[in-house]
């Protein structure tokens, strides 16, 4: 993810992305497409020690940054996977602040994902 995606800093957390793979394109030798393939955004959230904190606060940032996806998935283009890297603002900013950071990464995705006009 970190090499084929997208980053977009946002302070209390850093946000990769990138579109996931068609059915018709293998993602490694051997790989079999499946036709249930999700068509939604996917999230995955890390939090590390060194970055956040101790286990509590770890798992503090985890579950607020999946709250902010889960109410603003909406924005987030189909077929997208995102990587939410928490940091240690993550815990400690209003729930608000962090939506709002989180749709204006969103504002940045979307029209990178258009294609480009010659």
């Amino acid at each position: 993810m970190r090499e084929q995606g997208r980053r977009v800093d946002c302070r209390a957390f850093t946000l990769l992305w990138r579109t996931r793979p068609t059915p018709a394109e293998p993602t490694s030798p051997g790989h079999v497409a499946s036709a249930a393939t999700p068509a939604g955004a996917r999230v995955c959230v890390v939090a590390s020690t060194a970055a956040v904190g101790a286990a509590v606060q770890r798992n503090r940032a985890k579950r607020r940054l999946r709250e902010v996806f889960r109410y603003q998935q909406h924005l987030v283009p189909a077929g997208c996977d995102l990587m939410l890297i928490a940091r240690a603002a993550a815990t400690r900013w209003p729930i608000g602040d962090l939506e709002k950071k989180f749709t204006e990464a969103c504002g940045q995705i979307a029209p990178a994902l258009l294609p480009e006009k010659k």
